[in-house]
């Protein structure tokens, strides 16, 4: 009995901490939220094809059912991440460290961070431009497939969209099967719903404004030279995107704002750095979890710089006040953005092996009912990433020829959640700020290998490389001149790279790719004899005189077309 007594005495303190603890459920829970959303979608937003996957052939104009979809055929060609490698794994914490020490210093010294707060505001008002217009542009995206997909399912057909037309065509499964047509641009049920004539067009030409695409070309002087595609979603993104970021720079900074940015960096952080490997993606975490560690419980700096700045280099959620703290204050709960990019890359990197795999095996099984001599048979790629709105309007059938096994994503996010949730016990049994990587890099990094472990995939999971180039690539590669530059610098690390001038290699590929931008030229020259060649120089040389000056009159240039596909 006595020792019963002992037991219930012991548990109190946790039974009135757990009681103290449950005004703060809700804002522990928007926070594991908030920090699982950037993860889930840069994550798959980072996807593109394995090497353990074929090619698609590309599709005619009249196959593919959107621009969009003719453009996203050259985003699956491989990898296009920046691979981290073992060395950076030092440089990391060394350069993290440097960082932070620099910004407490400068803290200190001036006394006052307001001024620190505005410069640091404007400079990531330039990157958060462009991340959160990236993040927007997606966004409005994938809303544009749920409004007006491209193509959907209803009545037992499925029907496509012809916008010259303004009709959605029910795709032929046979020769005998008639046509049939829909005037109405709603998608699904929605389309049975009986509309005037002026709302039907109204939304016709709706639908064609928010997926006409122009050709913007651009030139300054000799030296630049840009042509890119947009629309109004990218339009509205940017315009949209200006405005946050102005606002956050020159006006006020709410907490909602600071998140909305932070989850932008977080979004594009994860589609372009990721570790080469497994073993690569350990040490990095590995390193940054004793730096955090250091820097949080033996010096003043994490906490002195997180709650002196107030720039997008964390998420803040408001929360109830603590015992000895003002009501009448607005309190904060802060979660880094290196505690959701760092074991993000790795949770990415395990969704990207889930689709390796999901192709190996599957070519296997190809080349098992073929009965492959070779047995080198891959498996056809089908993009994994967007599409949205047209896998919830054509069914459940559509959804799982574009989905695949994701155990070692699912495995990695169930160790994210964890080491999360024994953060916050921590800090509210502590009183005291955690180093979140303390928790999740063992959650996260005991969830994927023990995963591997019991699935016997250890092998597998040691030899994946995310960088890894299949044959077809390996050709494209050597075939072009741009990307010779890049072979020797790859090997190296991220900052290695950055501190051997490596931006100036690629000023050299650019260089090199516009003496490739007229091969016909080439032939024609070798094919010549030689007093050819000489008559040719000859001309040649008078040539330039006139087309310089023309050049050199143009300082700045921009065309606007509206490109039209090919029928």
């Amino acid at each position: 009995m006595a020792d019963m007594n002992s037991i219930l005495e012991s548990l109190l303190p946790i039974v009135e901490q757990l009681k103290d603890m449950q005004p703060f459920l809700p804002t522990y829970a928007h926070l594991i939220v908030s920090a699982l959303i950037p993860i889930y979608t840069g994550a798959h937003a980072s996807l593109s094809r394995p090497s353990s996957a074929a090619k698609p052939k590309k599709k005619s104009k009249v196959e593919s059912d959107s621009e969009d979809e003719e453009e996203d055929e050259g985003k699956d060609t491989g990898s296009k991440m920046e691979g981290l490698e073992p060395s950076d794994a030092l440089m990391f914490p060394l350069m993290a460290g440097l960082t932070l020490g620099g910004l407490y210093l400068i803290i200190k010294w001036l006394k006052d961070p307001s001024i620190l707060n505005k410069i640091l505001s404007f400079y990531f008002s330039q990157m958060g431009l462009f991340f959160a217009g990236a993040l927007l542009r997606d966004g409005l995206k994938v809303l544009r497939s749920y409004i007006f997909p491209t193509t959907y399912s209803s009545g037992g057909h499925q029907w496509k969209v012809n916008q010259s037309k303004r009709i959605f065509a029910s795709i032929e499964r046979g020769s005998d099967t008639i046509a049939i047509e829909r005037t109405s641009p709603l998608p699904g049920f929605l389309g049975a719903i009986p509309l005037p004539a002026t709302f039907r067009n109204s939304f016709w030409g709706l639908r064609a404004v928010v997926y006409q695409k122009v050709q913007l070309r651009i030139k300054a002087l000799t030296s630049f030279k840009a042509k890119v595609r947009i629309d109004m979603l990218d339009v509205t993104a940017a315009i949209s995107a200006l405005v946050a970021v102005t606002y956050f720079a020159f006006f006020a900074k709410p907490w909602w704002l600071t998140n909305l940015l932070g989850f932008s960096f977080c979004y594009g952080s994860l589609q372009v750095i990721s570790p080469s490997t497994f073993t690569t993606g350990s040490l990095i975490l590995a390193s940054l979890f004793f730096y955090d560690i250091y820097f949080v419980f033996f010096t003043p700096l994490m906490v002195t710089v997180a709650t002196k700045l107030d720039v997008p280099i964390k998420m803040v959620f408001p929360r109830p006040a603590g015992p000895n703290e003002d009501p009448n204050e607005i309190s904060l709960a802060m979660l880094g953005l290196g505690d959701i990019v760092v074991p993000g890359m790795m949770i990415g990197l395990a969704l990207r092996f889930d689709l390796f795999l999901y192709y190996k095996y599957k070519s296997i099984m190809l080349s098992k009912k073929e009965s492959s001599a070779e047995g080198a048979e891959k498996a056809v790629y089908q993009r994994a990433t967007g599409g949205w709105g047209e896998r919830f309007w054509t069914g459940s059938n559509a959804s799982k020829l574009l989905s695949f096994p994701k155990p070692y994503f699912y495995a990695s996010i169930v160790g994210y959640i964890s080491g999360m949730v024994v953060t916050l016990i921590a800090m509210q049994f502590s009183q005291h700020a955690q180093p979140a990587l303390l928790y999740l890099v063992p959650g996260v990094l005991i969830s994927l290998w023990s995963t591997a472990y019991f699935r016997k995939e250890l092998n597998s999971m040691w030899s994946f490389s995310d960088m890894m180039a299949d044959e077809e690539s390996k050709e494209n590669i050597e075939e072009d001149k741009e990307k010779e530059g890049k072979k020797i610098s790859t090997k190296a690390g991220l900052f290695a790279r950055i501190w051997s001038g490596d931006l100036k290699s690629q000023l050299d590929n650019v260089e090199a790719k516009k003496d490739d931008e007229h091969p016909n030229k080439k032939s024609l020259v070798e094919k010549s004899s030689s007093d050819e060649e000489t008559s040719e120089a000859s001309s040649n040389d008078s040539i330039p005189s006139n087309t310089d000056a023309e050049v050199e009159k143009c300082i700045f240039s921009l065309s606007i077309s509206m490109p039209r596909r090919k029928v």
